[in-house]
């Protein structure tokens, strides 16, 4: 039993199977959901060799390509796929507000998690929101007609989970208490992850349960932009022999949106049916993340 609780792959889809069935619990996560980011985002990054924000030169190939794997080939995908799938024109409002924002922070950790190269993901999510700066007024403007201030809604949440937890970081290791967290790095890890994706299911339970039939074309956008992209861009990455950690973190940085981020706008712009779409991506892109998880298991089992 006790080694269950330790296994990551058994936590996960413990949270995601507990979020879908069981809500109540929200009242009391809810309010944890930034802390234990901030946490998991401290724990991920303390592996990051201080050398990287000596050298600028290193971030240009990462920042660049972070950017195209977001807005150009997610991003994209999403716009064309919303506009001949046949979906209610509240979804895909929901859906250009999701290839408008910035990757998911938890792809950093998650990148951790899957033996990926968390630098480069680190260097290619933080350009990437530095880029939502421009890219969402821009994509507003074009799409939906309106113009968008979300200077000061990007820029604190890149601060909170991002550059204090990176900070954080660079001070234990200053320190040298990394040898003490790293046995239990892991497992710290883990169950933090766990009360992140039961809050993030459990807050959109109500939304996935009451009308499941209104959202396969949803979910088959999503599916889409999952799993087949994320299976795609892996073929193209052995096609051209490019090391499999890069893959990893290549996979994350196209395949993940901050759905956090989508939703909150959704809702406080065009209400409530607009955020549905966005629910479906948090929930299809984290059984995504426990397939990744399984593989890698698998794999290295074998």
């Amino acid at each position: 039993m006790i080694r269950l609780l330790g296994n990551r792959n058994v936590i996960l889809v413990l949270a995601l199977s507990l979020g879908l069935f069981w809500g109540q619990g929200v009242e009391w996560t809810t309010m944890l959901i930034i802390p234990a980011l901030a946490f998991v985002m401290t724990l991920s990054t303390i592996g990051v060799d201080g050398s990287l924000f000596q050298t600028p030169s290193r971030w240009l190939k990462p920042a660049g390509i972070g950017v195209f794997m977001n807005y150009v080939v997610l991003g994209g995908l999403i716009i064309i796929l919303s506009r001949f799938l046949p979906l209610k024109d509240s979804f895909r409002t929901g859906y250009i507000i999701l290839a408008a924002v910035p990757p998911a922070v938890g792809v950093i950790p998650f990148t951790s998690i899957l033996d990926g190269d968390v630098e480069f993901t680190l260097i290619g999510c933080i350009t990437s929101y530095f880029a939502a700066f421009l890219f969402i007024p821009l994509m507003f403007s074009t799409f939906l007609g309106q113009s968008l201030d979300v200077q000061s809604s990007l820029f604190t949440t890149l601060t909170q989970v991002v550059l204090i937890p990176l900070i954080f970081s660079r001070v234990l290791r200053f320190i040298k208490v990394v040898k003490y967290i790293e046995p239990v790095r892991g497992l710290l890890t883990n169950w933090s992850f766990f009360l992140i994706i039961y809050t993030v299911v459990a807050v959109n339970r109500e939304a996935l349960t009451s009308d499941p039939l209104s959202l396969l074309p949803a979910i088959a956008l999503t599916l889409t932009t999952s799993y087949l992209l994320g299976y795609i861009i892996e073929r193209i990455g052995y096609m051209y022999s490019i090391e499999r950690k890069r893959i990893t973190s290549l996979v994350l940085l196209g395949t993940s949106k901050n759905a956090g981020f989508g939703a909150g706008l959704a809702l406080s712009l065009f209400g409530k049916q607009t955020a549905i779409p966005i629910t479906v991506q948090t929930v299809v892109m984290l059984s995504y993340i426990i397939f990744l998880n399984l593989r890698k298991t698998t794999i290295v089992s074998n």
